[in-house]
């Protein structure tokens, strides 16, 4: 997701810049262009020729260094750099950032790079909880700064609190959020419903489906990486939620009715990808219900159906686009979807197709709209949910 951007990885003195070898092999594996630039003290605890292995680059340490071709190198990487993340940060560089001091090849290259900022605090607890340190932090953030919040646990010198670094895989998320898509989402709130709800009919039992999220799981990503502010409202399911979302979970349909009507009004783009429960059970029984000789039987009612409640009451240019799984007569019903909820687009797929349906990875998607019928091709779900999140911004961009 990150071909043709380069990141600038500064590694500082710090027991966590071994976790920094990691964060610049996982920025590779997705195609990034990696160069670091470590501090005289980082080196102490990672050689540079680690970084230069996974990279493919060569590390830079020495201002001075006169192995390298005839430039201005801090400035002729400064300008060729997308995104700068500083992980692990001492304390010591951010006062320095902080205060625009430029006294190595890190500071100064940092000094004059224009492109976005994260930095990674790592330290002591009592160093990070300095109120020095504190300000510092304050003045990075007014200058523009990302500052990720160190994690909590067992430090390197004993202590116990705040101060870790982040593990690379979290750090990665905050590049991918920054770099990997155009923000043309900017400003935008996404509501995402997705996954199955359970209707209980006694303390052991209740009725579900067979969906496992992923489609609504993708999109809530998706919205997130081209900047938008995005909710997800889900059922149980066995996937983590993407990072940086609004996680609401809910079990039965009544709960995500109920969370979907409290977050609707702000949204500008809603997606209902939930497999909601058409049907609840009428009675819930406290006791577990005891086998009996012959057949059982469950009266059910009726749940709200909330893409149509939400049909009904949308705002003046809000988007709506539901979803429509179906077995056979897909164009069919799912147009009349389209036209009863009062919606401006139907995602159907057809569960009898190959690569379509719950539980994988992939699918094979419809995008219905008064204005015509576009067939996708077999996707992975995260490139479908692309597709799905631009046909519905030009309805956005239209309104």
């Amino acid at each position: 997701m990150l071909q043709g951007k380069t990141v600038l990885l500064g590694v500082t003195g710090g027991i966590a810049a071994y976790k920094a070898a990691a964060l610049a092999s996982a920025l590779v594996k997705q195609h990034c262009q990696v160069e670091v630039v470590m501090t005289e003290h980082a080196t102490k605890f990672v050689t540079p020729l680690t970084f230069e292995q996974l990279t493919g680059r060569r590390t830079m340490v020495d201002t001075f260094d006169r192995n390298f071709s005839h430039q201005v190198e801090h400035i002729a990487l400064a300008q060729r750099t997308d995104l700068v993340l500083i992980a692990p940060a001492t304390a010591n560089v951010c006062a320095k950032l902080a205060h625009g001091l430029a006294d190595d090849m890190l500071t100064t290259t940092v000094l004059a790079c224009k492109c976005p900022k994260l930095i990674a605090p790592a330290m002591n607890t009592n160093m990070y909880e300095n109120p020095v340190t504190q300000d510092n932090l304050d003045i990075l953030r007014r200058y523009g700064w990302e500052v990720i919040a160190p994690a909590s646990g067992r430090l390197a010198c004993g202590a116990v609190g705040a101060g870790k670094m982040p593990e690379p895989e979290d750090l990665l998320q905050h590049v991918l959020r920054v770099l990997a898509c155009p923000h043309d989402l900017e400003g935008k709130h996404v509501l995402v419903t997705a996954g199955p709800t359970q209707e209980s009919l006694d303390p052991v039992r209740y009725l579900t489906n067979h969906s496992t999220g992923k489609m609504g799981y993708a999109i809530a990503r998706m919205a997130m990486l081209r900047g938008a502010q995005v909710t997800l409202v889900t059922g149980p399911t066995a996937i983590a939620p993407p990072p940086f979302v609004d996680v609401v979970p809910v079990v039965s349909a009544q709960d995500m009715f109920e969370a979907v009507a409290a977050h609707s009004e702000s949204a500008d783009m809603i997606f209902k990808a939930a497999a909601v429960a058409d049907y609840t059970p009428i009675g819930y029984s406290d006791d577990k219900v005891k086998k009996k000789d012959g057949d059982l039987s469950i009266p059910l009612k009726r749940t709200t159906d909330i893409l149509q409640y939400l049909g009904q009451h949308r705002r003046p240019g809000q988007v709506i686009c539901g979803f429509s799984m179906e077995t056979r007569d897909m164009l069919e019903n799912s147009r009349a979807k389209l036209e009863k909820k009062n919606v401006d687009m139907i995602c159907a797929n057809n569960l009898k197709v190959a690569g379509a349906g719950f539980g994988t990875d992939t699918n094979v998607i419809t995008l219905i709209t008064r204005d015509g019928i576009e067939e996708l091709p077999l996707l992975s779900k995260e490139e479908a949910a692309s597709r799905i999140l631009s046909a519905a911004l030009l309805f956005l961009t239209l309104s």
